[in-house]
């Protein structure tokens, strides 16, 4: 492996056969900036990072990495805490100049480049009247939160993003450019809707496009802690009464300015804000300390979340699911071990918790079985995201996450129906669960054709550790460094 500092092998080779990539080493402009992550904890320096503008050159770059022996990551949001999107001495194919979004009004889809963000999405949809399932943080990857399954505000309406993604095309180990959908390479299509991060770079993505014209309304609303269990009460009523017009977010954190804990909502609504504030009147009855509510344009809602997921500091996260209704004791019992955290470790005070309260109708509608995302079920999602200053403090709030996650997931055992994983693989940014974890009743399949895919195991930095050939030895596995 070559060594940073000094470039590789052949990288001028690799450089003239490129069509309009750029190849980065140390001594390059825009390397440094190159290696920046959401999370500093996630940084790592690259040998080689190859700025490409399409899928043949991404295709130049992987096999370039396996002749020199390189380890290789992919970027496109870098949003991953688990350092997956980074290479210490590897090769580093950076989609981050492919972020062109296309859109076909006629037939209601938007084809966006593997590079873009939600943002990038959300903007161009919207000069046609439309939206699609995204992130609920505008800056998140959409190759990385598609690939895993995605979430949004519209998830109650349209399912999963990956319920939503018409086609794709990857680049897989051996070099080879396909294009995936239901009617073509179909059993890929299977496994990049969950699994894909584990088997190509994916370069570009079709997605079903819905008509969303009106403006929608939402935003952050403050209170005490002391009104958690209330808040708790009726988010629990949103899931179970909701059409999928409406979604929230409940948070414990400390928000600027103040940074004082407190429990936050991040509310949805698609229609009216004199229909939404009927709506989510119990919540206005408790007196917030804070209303940042509005009515804004569908292009605007995914950034609501954006205050409380800036980029900078060093950050893990963890997930795991809870089952409605959320016992307002287990909230308080999550709330106290929050309390207890910030004042052990003070400069870990933007930490912030989520629970996901989008409703799960429509997801659950699709098969166990129909891609190879295992998470449906009648479970929502809670993260930990933990961020902090220092490398000191490193191991402590590594271990503050898993152990949190930890509780949640012994104490809602019990109330949790057999169906779905209750793991979403996009959350664990600690990198702990195995394959077997994630894909559940699926996790056979995904092994045949990871082996079918991607034998060497060239992209081992997805979600879930695969056991390829019966041991920690297999190319690439054990070999994950932690960031």
């Amino acid at each position: 492996m070559g060594s940073v500092g000094t470039a590789p092998p052949a990288v001028e080779e690799l450089r003239a056969s490129l069509k309009a990539s750029k190849v980065l080493t140390a001594d390059s402009e825009g390397y440094d900036e190159s290696l920046h992550r959401w999370s500093e904890a996630a940084e790592k320096r690259a040998a080689v990072v190859v700025q490409a503008t399409c899928a043949e050159d991404v295709s130049k770059a992987l096999l370039y990495a396996q002749a020199q022996g390189l380890e290789v990551a992919v970027v496109g949001g870098g949003h991953s805490t688990s350092g997956s999107s980074s290479t210490e001495g590897g090769l580093v194919v950076d989609l981050t100049k492919m972020r062109q979004v296309t859109v076909d009004p006629e037939r209601q889809t938007i084809k966006a480049q593997g590079g873009t963000v939600w943002e990038d999405v959300d903007h161009a949809a919207a000069k046609y009247g439309l939206a699609t399932v995204g992130g609920t943080v505008n800056h998140t990857g959409v190759g990385g939160l598609t690939l895993g399954g995605g979430y949004g505000w519209l998830t109650g309406k349209y399912g999963l993003t990956i319920d939503n993604l018409l086609e794709a095309k990857v680049v897989l180990a051996d070099g080879r450019i396909l294009q995936a959908s239901e009617k073509e390479n179909s059993d890929l299509f299977w496994a990049l809707r969950g699994a894909g991060q584990s088997f190509g770079v994916a370069t570009s993505f079709t997605f079903r496009g819905y008509k969303q014209e009106n403006a929608v309304w939402g935003g952050l609303l403050v209170f005490p802690t002391s009104s958690l269990a209330k808040v708790v009460e009726f988010a629990n009523h949103v899931v179970t009464t909701t059409e999928g017009q409406s979604g929230m977010v409940v948070g414990i954190g400390a928000p600027a300015p103040a940074r004082q804990p407190a429990v936050l909502t991040v509310l949805f609504y698609n229609g009216t804000k004199d229909e939404a504030v009927r709506y989510y009147a119990p919540l206005f009855d408790l007196k917030p300390i804070v209303d940042k509510t509005r009515e804004m344009p569908y292009e605007e809602v995914n950034a609501m979340l954006n205050t409380v997921s800036t980029h900078g500091d060093r950050k893990t996260q963890k997930g795991t699911a809870f089952t409605v209704p959320l016992s307002t004791d287990l909230a308080q019992q999550i709330l106290d071990d929050y309390l207890d955290f910030i004042a052990k470790i003070p400069d870990a005070i933007k930490t912030i918790i989520l629970f996901e309260f989008f409703s799960q109708k429509v997801v659950n509608q699709v098969s166990q079985t129909a891609m190879s995302f295992a998470n449906r079920g009648e479970h929502y999602n809670i993260l930990f995201s933990v961020r902090w200053v220092g490398e000191l403090n490193d191991a402590a709030c590594r271990e503050w996450t898993r152990n949190a996650a930890r509780r949640v997931t012994d104490a809602e055992q019990a109330k949790r129906s057999g169906d779905g994983v209750g793991q979403y693989g996009n959350y664990d940014g600690i990198a702990s669960a195995s394959a077997k974890d994630i894909f559940g009743v699926n996790f056979e399949r995904v092994l045949a054709l990871k082996k079918q895919y991607d034998p060497k195991n060239v992209f081992f930095k997805g979600a879930g550790k695969f056991p390829l050939f019966g041991g920690d030895k297999a190319p690439g596995l054990g070999t994950q460094s932690k960031p």
